[in-house]
């Protein structure tokens, strides 16, 4: 069932609603044009990841700040949510409601595709800029618009999508340009048996008791929550996945104690943010250097 919400201050959706969705690559090259595809070996030694594009400065999970965030080239990798429509569509999208950030309430799970696409996003007040409402884009739109210019990280918030996922990264030809995330280590393994680089997000609770080395055969990212104990993150280090980034980082202290503790990525809400500010502190300048 879906239902509509009340937005004030706006007489009619329809009077702000922009089609940002082209499809396709708007006649844009790739950046390894001739070469092939962007892929997770071509990273900096430190990349950023802005975490559903980069929340705290574009609409989270939404085509117009995806390419935003690509555009101002302060993050080396995007970060999207994936959830699958009742007629099995995966969608770029973070909660099982629509309540949230959207102008309808009821489950995504309840749509199909044709009815997705009377969805609109309702940007939050509180975003820099002006922003325009849109629709949720489709993976298979994200995958042709920004697939192979960067790295793409896409969380599996509903397993039961994980083959189609797998379907749309291989015909695409980007098996080495997109992360597939997961808390379950078991669907880790299963992300790593279809062929594509797993990365599995841990909570500061979890990471409490696990015991990361266990999964350095198949995991080639764990993502470890910033708020995680010194200890319990410098363990995630020694672990021997090869890949371990701090999320969701917001603050540049955040930023430099996970560099300094180790860490070789940053996820972010703020990738410009931190941009402007450089990393302090002898570890976190050595890390940041790749040393």
């Amino acid at each position: 069932m879906v239902t509509w919400i009340a937005s004030p201050g706006l007489a009619s959706v329809a009077a702000v609603v922009s089609l940002a969705l082209t499809g396709g690559h708007g006649g844009d090259p790739p950046l390894e044009w001739g070469r092939g595809p962007l892929t997770v070996d071509s990273l900096p030694p430190v990349p950023y990841a802005a975490h559903r594009g980069g929340a705290r400065e574009v609409p989270e999970n939404s085509m117009s700040g995806l390419m935003a965030a690509y555009r101002r080239g302060t993050a080396q990798v995007l970060d999207v949510d994936t959830r699958v429509l009742r007629d099995g569509t995966p969608v770029v999208f973070h909660d099982a409601t629509l309540n949230r950030t959207t102008f309808l309430g009821g489950e995504v799970r309840g749509l199909d595709a044709r009815e997705w696409r009377g969805v609109r996003l309702r940007p939050r007040d509180r975003l820099p800029g002006s922003w325009r409402s849109e629709r949720p884009p489709t993976v298979a739109e994200v995958l042709d618009r920004l697939g192979g210019r960067i790295v793409l990280m896409l969380e599996v918030k509903d397993p039961r999508g994980l083959g189609r996922l797998a379907e749309l990264i291989r015909s695409r030809g980007l098996t080495r340009s997109v992360f597939v995330n997961t808390n379950d280590p078991e669907v880790a393994r299963r992300i790593h048996e279809l062929g594509l680089p797993a990365q599995l997000w841990r909570s500061a609770r979890q990471l409490r008791t696990d015991r990361p080395e266990r999964w350095r055969s198949y995991v080639d990212l764990l993502d470890v929550d910033i708020r995680t104990r010194d200890a319990d993150l410098r363990r995630a280090v020694r672990s021997g996945i090869p890949r371990v980034w701090a999320h969701t980082v917001v603050t540049p202290a955040q930023r430099d104690r996970a560099l300094a503790l180790g860490c070789n990525g940053i996820i972010t809400d703020a990738p410009a943010r931190l941009a402007r500010h450089p990393v302090r502190g002898p570890g976190a300048v050595s890390a940041a250097l790749g040393r």
